[in-house]
């Protein structure tokens, strides 16, 4: 859902952005009054020295009494939106540690990239996988892995995911001692060039 979040969010703020800037720079030009483009009612910008907010709209509302509130309200809310969109980007950042019980009562730390590496090296061991790639996220004491996989052309997905699955993440919570590891696997298949045959 982030992902979507981003994407969405980026697309609209692009789009409000690229098209606020066109037509700061249409009227900037005089490109109105030189093409005889009759603007719509209420456009601000129609000749170069023309500004966004006349004294008058600048002052308008200053005597009214919900007007500063709402102001408030409104950035108060688009603060608290930037900092939650700003939260969850760093919630998915890599792992760099995992908090492992060592069975001393005191817990051990373990190298993220060393597990990362390890689960990887596992996986391209397995028949049919070209490549792996490994991201640790979470927090140290609740890990999830994010496995890409690299499929030969030959490969069948169900049995590499099965493998997966029942022998390189049970090893890697088996070794590390770890409670679970709920991991999210995306496939792909490697691309070959075509050959030439005489």
């Amino acid at each position: 859902m982030l992902r979507t979040v981003n994407r969405v969010l980026t697309a609209l703020i692009g789009l409000v952005l690229l098209a606020l800037g066109l037509a700061v720079l249409f009227a900037a030009a005089g490109l109105p009054h030189r093409w005889g483009v009759s603007m719509p009612s209420g456009w601000p910008w129609t000749r170069p020295g023309d500004v966004l907010l006349t004294d008058a709209d600048r002052t308008r509302w200053r005597d009214e009494g919900w007007w500063w509130p709402v102001v408030i309200a409104v950035l108060a809310v688009l603060v608290l939106l930037t900092l939650w969109w700003l939260l969850a980007q760093l919630r998915r950042r890599r792992q760099s540690e995992a908090l492992i019980d060592s069975g001393d009562g005191e817990g051990a730390v373990l190298r993220g990239r060393a597990l990362e590496d390890v689960i990887a090296a596992e996986a391209e061991a397995q028949p049919g996988v070209d490549r792996a790639r490994v991201t640790l996220t979470g927090r140290r004491d609740r890990l999830r892995a994010r496995i890409g996989l690299v499929l030969a052309a030959h490969a069948r997905p169900g049995p590499v995911v099965h493998r997966l699955r029942h022998e390189t993440i049970r090893h890697a919570v088996d070794s590390a001692g770890l409670d679970t590891l709920p991991a999210e696997v995306r496939l792909r298949t490697s691309r070959h060039r075509a050959e030439r045959v005489s």
